[in-house]
């Protein structure tokens, strides 16, 4: 391979950002099964602090992460 050669998104900000992904993911998918699309919504919108803001500040992270990690680098020469 040259020395040019990159893998792009084959580091850990990629693997963190997928692995919040997931996670919160799972949870809303969880949430929605269990209470149904119009509690899911109230609980997103109310002023109290719930699983399902957690869920979506993961979900935001993670694809926070994900850019981060797809960013462009700079190699030192």
């Amino acid at each position: 391979m040259s020395h040019e050669y990159y893998r792009r998104g084959r580091n850990w900000f990629t693997a963190i950002g997928v692995l919040f992904c997931v996670m919160g993911g799972i949870v809303l998918i969880q949430q929605l099964l269990i209470w149904g699309i119009e509690f899911v919504e109230e609980f997103l919108v109310n002023a109290e602090f719930t699983n399902e803001k957690v869920s979506v500040a993961m979900l935001g992270f993670g694809i926070f992460m994900i850019v981060l990690g797809f960013r462009k680098h700079e190699q030192k020469r």
